[in-house]
């Protein structure tokens, strides 16, 4: 039996509290700090890379491991890896609450379904890239784990609770000592690709256009989108934040009881399956937001208890200290013979998926290939977030269909990327046929993705 006054009751309220002072103290210096705040890094990348450091001093002057201590429980950074794998999966399910609005004709449909095989295609390049260059690393260096470069598309693509879950598939499953702290590093250089590849980006259109870097946008918010008038009332026998809570909780309560229950019959896939948490998340929030609309239109559920806006408020929390736990939770230490291979992972990561976004929005998207550009290179080597945060500098009210393109083609991005996912688990045991595979796949991709070019000018050649 705990007492109130032990360290281990107060270890993870003390763990949480420094995350959100962090993000509080990161947030203070990028209004302050000229140079932080045209840097564009997010606040949340910040709070993390400030406690990661303040970490390796105090462990320099003590001796003594920060987050082993008994002020964090004695377990720091088992908080910090849970905190990381729940909020990447909290975090979807609130997005996923919000309607969606908006008409859609063919061409809005069929570029949202492009922008979904480019976020796909995107991944399988990173992979491909990735699993090469660490497959030679394995030829160079003995007992070095060649499948290590397949978490680059889950560090860059999807951000770091992805790269936590596929490094602790390899950590546990496949003996990748290491493998959590080397998917959180790689996603902490995702977050710095995004900045630099951003910056980069917008300082060479900055000539064509009137552009401010690292201004903040004021959003215009209503009393209708906090308050509409078919929505339960903000203070009402219960609070309307705390029913948006409620609901994402109960979605993650089902999502475990359908894991716990496919764990049971699948035993030999229980990593796989828990690793999953995000999508099943998704898809049982989808089906709780379809019930709850046919009751709607029954009429059986008078008012919304769903509000988009505090919803939107949740979903960026739970991102936030994703993010902020995320990079916190790397131990510099495990990878003291890694980080040449991931500096070059980093490095190429950046490089390969600036200029194939950029050829995809120049072909694809021509008439708003720049805000295209920025939306999905900052989101396919950070996060949703990090995309919007580039997208802002140029389409600050979100006029072009950029912003609209990010959120709907999660859809087609999960029904053409869950194959990736099931084959990055087969990396480990055959690395050569798994890159055989996204090299195949790959292609496949992009020849739909290209379908329009490709097969009319089939079309063209086959008249003359």
């Amino acid at each position: 039996m705990s007492n109130f006054w032990d360290s281990d009751v107060w270890g993870f309220i003390n763990l949480v509290a420094i995350l959100l002072l962090s993000l509080i103290v990161a947030n203070i210096l990028k209004k302050t700090i000229k140079f932080l705040k045209k840097s564009l890094i997010p606040t949340s990348v910040l709070g993390g890379a400030m406690l990661l450091i303040f970490a390796g001093i105090y462990d320099l002057i003590t001796k003594d491991v920060m987050f082993e201590t008994q002020f964090f429980g004695g377990k720091g950074y088992v908080y910090l890896e849970t905190i990381t794998y729940h909020a990447l999966a909290l975090g979807f399910i609130a997005s996923t609450f919000k309607a969606s609005k908006g008409k859609m004709n063919k061409k809005r449909t069929t570029e949202i379904f492009n922008t979904g095989v480019t976020t796909v295609s995107t991944y399988l390049l990173q992979g491909i890239v990735g699993m090469v260059i660490t497959i030679i690393a394995a030829l160079i260096i003995s007992g070095f784990f060649p499948a290590a470069g397949i978490i680059l598309p889950f560090g860059y693509g999807q951000g770091t609770g992805q790269a936590l879950n596929y490094g602790n598939i390899f950590e546990t499953e496949n003996g990748f000592i290491g493998g959590k702290t080397f998917g959180l590093t790689v996603a902490a250089f995702g977050f710095l690709s995004a900045s630099i590849g951003g910056v980069i980006y917008l300082n060479i259109i900055k000539k064509k256009r009137k552009i401010n870097l690292g201004e903040d946008e004021k959003e215009n918010i209503t009393v209708e989108d906090v308050q509409p008038a078919n929505e339960i009332p903000m203070q009402g026998s219960m609070d309307k934040m705390t029913m948006q809570v409620a609901f994402v909780l109960v979605a993650y309560m089902l999502t475990y009881l359908f894991m716990f229950l496919l764990g049971k019959l699948l035993p030999g896939m229980k990593a796989v399956i828990y690793g999953f948490n995000f999508l099943i998340g998704v898809l049982t929030a989808t089906l709780m937001k379809l019930v709850f609309n046919i009751f709607r239109k029954k009429n059986i559920v008078k008012k919304g208890y769903i509000n988009d806006f505090l919803m939107t408020r949740v979903s960026n929390f739970f991102f936030d200290v994703m993010v902020v736990a995320g990079i916190a939770a790397i131990r510099l230490g495990l990878l003291q013979d890694y980080w040449g291979i991931i500096i070059i992972l980093g490095v190429v990561g950046l490089i390969i998926t600036y200029v194939y976004e950029y050829l995809v929005a120049k072909v694809l998207f021509p008439e708003y290939k720049d805000e295209q550009f920025l939306m999905m290179y900052g989101m396919l080597t950070g996060t949703a977030s990090t995309g919007t945060i580039l997208l802002r500098e140029l389409d600050g009210d979100f006029k072009t269909p950029a912003a609209d393109n990010m959120v709907y083609q999660n859809f087609p991005a999960i029904v053409f990327g869950f194959p990736l996912m099931l084959i990055a688990t087969m990396a480990p045991v055959k690395p050569i046929l798994t890159l055989i595979i996204l090299a195949v796949f790959f292609i496949v991709m992009n020849v739909i993705l290209f379908r329009s070019f490709i097969f009319r000018r089939k079309g063209r050649s086959r008249k003359k």
